[in-house]
């Protein structure tokens, strides 16, 4: 079932995602260099594992977050285009939510957050 907002929401939507994702990012670069810290002070062989199965994550997350920023600008754009070959009344009418858009948002952000999950577990007893 396809979601009909006005634009104003479907952008502040997108806005919303956009900025969460550039937010990640940013965390992700901060989780990078923690594992950095754990490679400087452990040496033991199942912790490289685990550096690396986290590396391997992080490089991941950053080409979803990469890929899913893409959508949303397209969408994005996609929007101020209807509007602009549109213009009246276009803040009243209803927009379809670009398809599947939200699903992958709140895909990433579960898998994000199982991430960051397991993340935490693993520096607590190593740092």
């Amino acid at each position: 079932m396809e979601k009909r907002a006005h634009m104003g929401e479907i952008h502040q939507d997108v806005t919303t995602w956009m900025k969460n994702l550039a937010f990640c990012k940013d965390e992700v670069a901060i989780w990078q260099n923690r594992l950095d810290e754990v490679v400087t002070k452990n040496n033991n062989t199942e912790v490289l594992k685990q550096v690396e199965h986290f590396q391997n994550q992080f490089i991941r997350q950053r080409e979803v977050m990469d890929l899913l920023n893409h959508d949303l600008k397209l969408a994005d754009a996609a929007l101020a285009q209807n509007a602009a070959e549109n213009p009246i009344a276009s803040d009243r009418r209803l927009f379809e939510q670009p398809v599947g858009l939200q699903d992958q948002v709140e895909t990433f952000e579960k898998i994000y957050a199982e991430l960051k999950a397991d993340f935490e577990k693993f520096l607590s007893p190593v740092l």
